[in-house]
Order: C-alpha cells, then structure tokens, then sequence
C-alpha cells in the first residue's frame, strides 16, 4: 500500500514528536502492508510555519537516514498538507512549499468550517497555474456533511479527493464517518490515507482499512483507493476512478 499522508518528520507539527516516534510509525505502517510514504507535515500559515527550507530538508533526509540505518525497507517521499491561504497558487509556483514528489499534485486542507466559495476559489486558482489539488479529508468539512455535492463538483473538476482512514474507522465521529462512506458509495474518492500523527490514537497502521474497504467496497475498489491512485499520484499521472454518482446507480471505470 502507499499511504500519501502522514505526519512523520519529528518535531515540527503535532504528528511525531521524536526519531524514535518516526521510527515506530514506519515500522508500523510496514508491518501493516505500506511499502511508500508521503510525510506530509503541516504548513499552516500563523501556526506550523513548515514552508520549504533547507532546515526542513535536513530534517526530511535525517529521517529518510534513520529509516535505512533501521533496514525498514519503506520508501519515503516529500510532501506537505497545506493549509489554503490566499497566496498558496504563487507559492506552489516559486516552489515556497512541497508539492507531493515533486510532481503538480499537492496536498491541500481547509478550516472545517471555511465556506465553500472560498475553497473553490483557492482550488480554481491552483489548478489554473498548473498545479493539481488533492483535497484532504473532506467528510471532516462542515459543509460537505451538510452537502456533499460540494466533493461532486470538486471530483467532476478533476481534483483528487482523498479520505482518513479515522472517518471510516469512527475514529472523529458519526458525522464524518456517514459523509466519507457516502463519497466513497458516490465514487467521489481517489484514495484514502491514515492522517497518522503516533502510534497510538492516530497511528499508521492500515491493515484494519483494508479490511473495510474490502468487505464493503470491494478488492479491485480498494485497490483503486490504497495503491493505484496513490502511485499516480507519486508518479505525477491521470487519477481513474468509477463513474460519479448521484445515488444508487453503478457504472464502469474512467480516467481523469
């Protein structure tokens, strides 16, 4: 599997608060059937100031080191989750933050409250420069459990949407896992991740997701969702997905 967000560079953000915390989160996400990670540390402007720097660098490659030195056979690759401020589409372009692997794709979040005109506005000035938005954890957004539709337009636009593993776990609560199951019967889902911050309340591991997703959604679904759309991502290619839909109607798969 390839988990493309997880809170792992130590000390930085309220994920992993040590090397040997990093550590025992890759040795659990591998024991758990993830071969590749993206750490994806928060860039949240007034709160975790993670903006590309060569210190950050040097604490990406001090783990990527410890890692290896540990023999865990775990590929990691850079990333962020980006929190939308208004002068996000010019900071993609001047390289001020880390898109996923270097490719168009980024990780991007908002308030759970923030309102939908303003998300839409950040997301159709990113994608107008070129760079392509993957919209973390939107069954947690205030307004996506009121009117998912929103993820529709979102998924129909062509940006990747990407679910935690917690929502369907009812780790965060009723409300979210109803919304990240309804996108995912909607086909409105490129690929789900763990959000991990430790090894205990938000951990890496993702065997029980598996699990789920193949129990309810099927194999080749949860394969879509665990490893190909993660590895497009990576790789800087098209999404695939199944045909959106409204309710209850189920169609072949295409690509984005």
């Amino acid at each position: 599997m390839i988990d493309i967000h997880m809170h792992i560079i130590p000390g930085i953000d309220d994920g992993s608060q040590s090397m040997d915390e990093s550590v025992s989160m890759v040795s659990m996400a591998y024991d758990s059937g993830v071969h590749h990670i993206v750490t994806t540390s928060h860039c949240y402007p007034g709160l975790y100031e993670n903006y590309a720097s060569q210190e950050l660098s040097d604490k990406w490659d001090a783990l990527v080191h410890r890692i290896e030195t540990e023999r865990i056979p775990v590929h990691l690759y850079k990333g962020m989750e980006i929190m939308a401020y208004d002068h996000l589409p010019d900071d993609l372009v001047s390289e001020k933050v880390w898109t996923i692997n270097h490719t168009a794709y980024f990780l991007i979040e908002f308030e759970f409250d923030e309102k939908p005109e303003y998300c839409n506005e950040i997301l159709d000035r990113c994608y107008e420069r070129g760079f392509k938005p993957v919209i973390a954890h939107p069954e947690r957004y205030y307004s996506v459990q009121d009117n998912p539709e929103i993820v529709y337009e979102w998924y129909r636009l062509g940006y990747g949407v990407q679910i935690n593993k917690g929502s369907l776990l009812s780790r965060f609560g009723h409300k979210e896992k109803r919304a990240a199951e309804s996108l995912l019967r909607h086909h409105l889902v490129h690929c789900v991740a763990s959000d991990a911050h430790n090894t205990s309340s938000r951990s890496p591991s993702m065997s029980r997701l598996k699990r789920y997703l193949d129990e309810h959604f099927g194999k080749e679904y949860a394969y879509m969702l665990l490893n190909e759309n993660p590895r497009r991502i990576l790789e800087g290619r098209r999404l695939v997905g199944y045909e959106p839909l409204q309710y209850n109607k189920f169609s072949g798969r295409h690509e984005r």
